[in-house]
């Protein structure tokens, strides 16, 4: 796809925050949150930037009589209609004095801001590209807020931007708490504004809180931590206050290959003539094992320090919940069992053994007695090192089939692609997204973009590794 050259000098013109309330009376409670939504790594903004490709022959965002047409106007009515059925993201979120974060549902609004940018979506690659940092400018910063009322002060959980181009497209820049909704929880809220954007009268899909359903207990034999301040690997990189964001496209082929090579070296371990048709193991499974390798290399962590890699498990389809979560739960259902290495071990192991204890811990986290042994003892608050910022520890995140691309089916508006914005979430180096490519490049049907977040030194020696990955023998 032909795109216009790089522009290097965005500036958006933006109008004063607004708070759009819902469109109906709603109640006016204190809710709870779960132990889950709980946890303190959750208490934090996900930011996201959905792309949305001016239509042929659009009229330009300047013209007055296109005000029927304004995605502003139809967004900030679709959110008031939304938040009518969910409520609780027009409250505030508040920390009490047992340290829980609730709601306030009090109907006090989400803040909305419009902007017009002075370029074309076009020059901006449509964000499909490795240049992340212009997502921050497209994204919506959500503050903590004082307040005279309460010494804890509040949070709003949700905030969203419209930002304009001379072309006719626009972006939507979605910050969220992740306390209150997990991807697919979140998901499911903004499908449900673009079917009342598209003229529906109520969401196809209703939402559900009942939050108490994955709340936990205070056990005398919490999980153990997989590391400690000693064994945690180290970089020399880190710490550091900063990082380089990048996004990496991994095509159908690539992981074809990757696959095959690994089904090979089983094979040859094993003595046993394996059928490449007959996968043993899935593209996010072998995907993770050689990014969770290469990511060890490029922050050169010392070889006798423990590693970790973070599998989040979703729990809403897990059968080893009776009775399992209804549909239209949002909030956060997902555990996150770890494989333990050390470096060295991680380094010189086949990538087959990596990826064969990749798929063990998945299993241990669908296992009745081990989501509630996590959710007991996120409850029991075992106080543990921080190891996230030393770079041992790895979270990877799943964003392939959240639903985030779908149509908003005004006509005008199809989004062709949607990232994380390189400021919270994304701007951590212990977190690492697999999102489905955009709708603009062909050549990566079946593929995977992988955004990740390093210290600048290391950054070179990653790239590296994932030029390799192209080269990869079948």
């Amino acid at each position: 796809m032909a795109y216009e050259k790089p522009f290097l000098d965005l500036k958006l013109t933006m109008e004063d925050v607004i708070l759009v309330k819902p469109s109906k009376p709603t109640p006016s409670s204190v809710i709870s949150l779960s132990t889950i939504d709980n946890r303190p790594e959750l208490n934090s903004l996900c930011q996201t930037i959905h792309i949305f490709k001016p239509p042929n022959n659009t009229i330009l965002i300047d013209d007055p009589q296109n005000a029927q047409n304004d995605p502003a106007l139809v967004i900030k009515e679709a959110l008031s209609k939304a938040l009518f059925y969910y409520y609780p993201l027009a409250g505030r979120l508040v920390k009490h004095a047992d340290g829980k974060l609730r709601i306030h549902c009090n109907a006090y609004g989400v803040p909305f801001l419009e902007a017009i940018a002075n370029c074309k979506l076009s020059c901006l690659h449509y964000l499909d590209g490795s240049d992340t940092e212009n997502a921050k400018h497209l994204a919506f910063d959500n503050p903590f807020h004082e307040d005279d009322d309460d010494e804890n002060g509040y949070q709003y959980p949700l905030g969203i931007k419209v930002t304009k181009f001379l072309c006719g497209g626009f972006t939507v820049g979605i910050g969220a708490s992740h306390a209150v909704f997990d991807g697919i929880g979140g998901s499911q809220f903004f499908q449900a504004m673009a079917e009342l954007a598209s003229g529906k009268s109520e969401p196809s899909v209703k939402p559900v809180w009942e939050r108490e359903r994955l709340n936990g207990s205070i056990t005398e034999h919490p999980l153990l931590s997989p590391m400690d301040e000693a064994s945690a690997a180290v970089s020399p990189y880190l710490p550091t206050k900063t990082l380089v964001h990048e996004c990496f496209k991994v095509d159908s082929e690539s992981i074809k290959r990757l696959k095959k090579s690994l089904m090979k070296e089983i094979s040859y371990s094993n003595n046993i003539n394996y059928s490449l048709e007959g996968e043993s193991f899935t593209s996010f499974e072998a995907l993770g094992a050689y990014v969770w390798r290469s990511r060890t290399r490029a922050l050169k962590l010392n070889y006798d320090g423990k590693t970790s890699l973070a599998i989040v498990v979703g729990l809403r389809r897990n059968h080893s919940l009776i009775p399992p979560l209804p549909e239209g739960y949002y909030g956060n259902a997902f555990v996150d069992p770890k494989v333990v290495l050390t470096v060295k071990e991680l380094n010189e192991k086949p990538l087959s053994h990596v990826v064969k204890m990749i798929k063990e811990t998945k299993k241990l986290g669908f296992s009745k007695e081990y989501i509630r042994n996590a959710i007991d003892t996120k409850e029991t608050k075992i106080e543990h090192f921080d190891y996230q910022g030393i770079g041992a520890s790895m979270v990877l995140s799943s964003w392939m089939h959240l639903g985030m691309l779908e149509n908003m089916n005004k006509g005008w508006a199809k989004p062709v692609n949607m990232v994380p914005a390189p400021c919270n979430m994304f701007g951590t180096v212990g977190v690492c997204i697999f999102s489905p490519p955009s709708d603009l490049d062909p050549s990566m049907n079946g593929g995977v973009r992988i955004f990740v977040s390093l210290p600048n030194d290391a950054m070179p020696m990653f790239k590296e590794e994932m030029e390799a990955l192209m080269l990869v023998k079948p």
